[in-house]
């Protein structure tokens, strides 16, 4: 059987996972009557609710006696050491471009990618059947980007196919709105070649993506590099510099057929598979027959931009809901982390109570914090904090980031000035039709930390803002953060209508009636820049009077409930987010009045 390797890569939501779901359906790899979710590849609980690819999943269909290895790609750039590390299994890519909003920041990460590594793509116009499609447009735009990313001439003859992945169509033709699939696979067979590898070779293979098993335990993913590898076959792995870090054999060869990992006997050169049998060996590792002494070439990953504080949670409701607290627990879970995902390293601090960890995004952060706290774990978050680096001078440098903002045009001008306060430099200004302005700025990460919410706001929730890290550049200088001060809780206890009805007169209450409260705790944001202590216990004194209109019923404004990402974007530099299974609390990171006051009175004088 004949044997071809694609990844298909796209912008976020430019539809690449509802496209596989119909590869799925078209080759048979589904019975007619079999119940599939949609997005049957999104299987990560986050993925589901998100609706965004966080992990690079392999799986293969079959078509007239090809059988098509396929990668579903993540399309966010924080996920992008998935990316980089799965180009290096396939022999060519599908670009997938949304017909309306064209090549968008990420689809130039991920393009650029796989141009350096000489894959030639096939480019797809999906959702032909938007009515704001505008097809020649985009088309212009992706040979732009090619041409920027400095494609081959071979690369930018490529095949275009018009599609509708929801639909389950694609044609050569843009004007046909019917139809199936068989042109894509068709295309697939003709254009990208089969891969060109030597199986009379020794076995070797390069580790791309690692997970456990409870079962079989590390299930290390990759493509067979060279050679055939049969079960029990004695093995070795080797790091790039070929010292040997373990011998074994491999006691499970696993393929892809569709959604499932199934056992084969044996595995040949240019295969997809997994293996099981090696407990030390890693990502980026070489496994190879005992004769292979040279490592595979693994691709650099860029290197983290922003990192983050975890801490053990040590507020007075620590314990209460999580089953993992302790510092031990919360350095193995970030350490099996840092293992399996080359885009994330852990630093321990000296105290051995907190740990670093720097990753590509807030986004990527904060899926592994979510990831956490529904295993069980309690933990305390710092602000993020941009790595800064120095250029050959000594200069400090810090990381840029290209952000591209589709907005409606009356909040263009907001928009503009709020980045500009945030030291962006606008490249780029054009009219994107039907009332829209894109606007492209380079800016310093530093500067889009909280930003987002605040986006949304200015631009009544319709404004679309895509960040891609650019390059690092001089450091900008001081740039204003939050303007607002915080409510502080003064004493521990339940919150009380009659105390928090006068302290919606002073900002925005985050808590509700009934909530647990502690002293430092976070309770609202006040109207004014600094922070005000408060007692939002305060009950009504007794007396034997009534007095006459004080008993009218309470009517408070329902409080203001931050998702994870949003409260790590907002915090500052002296608070914390307190996570916990069942909640998220922003607190003061020193809870003790005195004690903040003494902090601030250190820092000031630093």
């Amino acid at each position: 059987m004949s044997l071809r390797n694609i990844a298909i890569i796209a912008h976020v939501d430019h539809g690449k996972t509802t496209l596989v779901d119909q590869l799925f359906r078209q080759s048979g790899t589904f019975r007619d009557n079999q119940r599939v979710e949609e997005r049957a590849m999104d299987s990560n609980d986050l993925e589901k609710e998100r609706g965004i690819t966080i992990l690079a999943k392999p799986t293969s269909v079959e078509w007239n006696g090809t059988r098509i290895n396929i990668v579903d790609t993540p399309g966010h750039a924080d996920f992008g050491g998935e990316v980089e590390r799965i180009l290096s299994m396939v022999d060519g890519v599908i670009l997938l471009v949304d017909s309306s909003e064209g090549a968008m920041p990420q689809t130039k990460f991920v393009t650029g990618k796989a141009l350096a590594l000489g894959l030639r793509p096939i480019v797809v116009v999906n959702k032909i059947d938007r009515p704001d499609e505008r097809i020649q447009e985009v088309l212009d735009e992706v040979f732009d980007l090619f041409v920027t990313l400095d494609a081959t001439d071979e690369q930018l003859d490529f095949p275009v196919l018009y599609a509708s992945g929801r639909n389950g169509y694609a044609n050569e033709d843009p004007s046909l709105r019917s139809g199936t699939l068989e042109p894509l696979f068709q295309k697939i067979v003709d254009h990208v070649p089969p891969p060109a590898l030597d199986v009379d070779a020794p076995f070797s293979f390069l580790v791309t993506l690692l997970d456990r098993d409870n079962f079989l335990g590390r299930i290390l993913t990759g493509r067979v590099n060279s050679g055939t590898l049969k079960v029990n076959q004695p093995i070795h792995a080797i790091d790039a510099d070929g010292n040997v870090l373990e011998t074994g054999r491999a006691s499970k060869i696993l393929s892809f057929r569709g959604l499932d990992r199934v056992p084969v006997e044996e595995a040949k050169a240019g295969d997809i598979i997994s293996l099981a049998g090696l407990t030390v060996a890693t990502v980026a590792n070489t496994i190879a027959d005992p004769s292979v002494t040279t490592a595979i070439q693994a691709q650099p990953i860029d290197p983290p931009t922003l990192s983050m504080r975890f801490a053990v949670n040590d507020s007075p409701m620590a314990g209460r809901e999580g089953s993992k607290v302790t510092s031990r627990m919360i350095r193995d879970r970030l350490m099996r982390e840092a293992e399996s995902n080359v885009a994330i390293k852990v630093t321990e601090s000296a105290d051995k109570d907190s740990f670093e960890v720097a990753g590509r995004g807030e986004l990527q952060l904060g899926v592994l914090i979510e990831t956490m706290r529904r295993e069980g774990f309690e933990l305390g978050i710092s602000r993020p904090r941009v790595l800064f680096g120095e250029d050959e001078n000594g200069n400090r440098t810090e990381p840029y980031e290209t952000v591209v903002i589709d907005v409606d045009d009356e909040f263009s001008s907001t928009v503009v000035d709020k980045m500009n306060q945030r030291k962006a430099e606008m490249t780029d200004m054009r009219p994107s039709g039907g009332g829209k302005t894109r606007i492209t700025f380079s800016a310093p990460s530093r500067g889009l930390i909280g930003y987002h919410g605040e986006f949304l706001s200015d631009t009544r929730g319709t404004g679309i803002m895509n960040r891609l890290f650019e390059k690092y550049g001089p450091h900008k200088g001081n740039i204003e953060g939050r303007k607002n001060g915080v409510l502080i809780s003064n004493g521990a206890g339940e919150a009380v209508a009659y105390a928090l009805g006068p302290l919606e007169e002073r900002g925005v209450l985050m808590v509700g009636v009934g909530e647990a409260l502690y002293e430092g705790m976070i309770i609202g944001q006040n109207a004014k820049p600094e922070d005000l202590e408060v007692n939002p216990m305060k009950s009504k004194a007794l007396t034997n009077f009534r007095a006459s209109g004080k008993d009218d019923s309470i009517r408070l404004t329902p409080p203001w409930k931050m998702t994870l990402e949003q409260a790590i974007a907002y915090i500052d530099d002296d608070e914390m987010v307190e996570v916990t299974p069942k909640n998220i609390r922003l607190r003061k990171r020193y809870l003790d009045p005195n004690e903040r006051k003494r902090m601030s009175r250190a820092k000031a004088a630093a």
